[in-house]
């Protein structure tokens, strides 16, 4: 890999269930789902092309984190 890179640490389950999701989808491995998945939600949050996840659902996400500590 070239370039800048950061690692950014989740949890290991979330982690072995994208890794089995990712199988013989063409994702060599679960660093490039991941960036591909961010991008994807960055690019469509800053056009506002589409809203991925309700108001509501985002305030649920966010509460689940923070009831795990996460937030």
């Amino acid at each position: 890999m070239s370039g800048d890179y950061v690692e950014v640490r989740i949890p290991r389950t979330l982690y072995n269930r994208i890794r089995e999701y990712i199988k013989n989808t063409g994702f060599k491995d679960v660093s490039q789902f991941v960036t591909y998945v961010l991008r994807e939600f960055l690019s469509s949050m800053e056009t506002g092309e589409s809203e991925i996840i309700s108001r509501e659902d985002r305030e649920r996400i966010i509460e689940k984190l923070k009831r795990l500590g996460y937030l």
